[in-house]
Formats: structure tokens, sequence, C-alpha cells
């Protein structure tokens, strides 16, 4: 059976690397995608805009998201939805998992 069918963790599913962003696609749909993401401490994206809301749901860690400037922490179990067409950036305050579900309708 492949791995993807077998009950896991999120979290283990993705690992750290040193001064790195890391991203794993779980779901890859014309619908919308669920993309894992593993940020190492002061790595961030840049402010861009999506067409789509995406929510973000931290699976460890600590990440400041921006959405038209406004700053907001987010921390391990704890989820917010960017939405879509506004401005954002993200920023790990320190090292930090996410998923990231977005949906394209």
């Amino acid at each position: 059976m492949p791995d993807d069918l077998k009950p896991s963790s999120l979290a283990d599913r993705i690992s750290y690397q040193e001064n790195a962003v890391v991203s794993k696609t779980i779901i890859e749909k014309k619908t919308g995608t669920v993309t894992l993401f593993a940020f190492d401490q002061g790595q961030g994206l840049s402010e861009h805009t999506a067409p789509f809301d995406a929510l973000a749901y931290v699976l460890d860690g600590e990440v400041e998201i921006k959405i038209s400037g406004t700053p907001f922490h987010v921390k391990q179990g704890e989820m917010l939805i960017m939405p879509a067409n506004k401005p954002h950036r993200l920023k790990a305050v320190e090292r930090f998992k996410m998923l990231l579900t977005m949906i394209r309708s």
C-alpha cells in the first residue's frame, strides 16, 4: 500500500532544512491544492497576492503572516485565512510547519 494511503502525522510528512523553505504537495487538482511547508527560522515568502482564498494551518512553531499590512502571529494549532487578492507575506518567527489549503472556485 502506498504511504499516501496510510494514516500519518502531517508534521512528520515534511522536514526542516537549514536556511530554507521546503514544500510538498499533498493534493493537486483543478479545484484546489493542499501543500505542506516547513520554514526554517527567519525564512519567509515575500509579499504577493493570490486569486483565491487560502487557509494556513500551523502544525508546528510560529509564523507572522502580514495581510494588507496587518501582522498576525499564528502558532501551532491555529489557522488563518488569507483572502483572495489581498497582499500577504509570511515570516518564520521560529521554525514552523503549515498546511496550506487553496480552493480555486
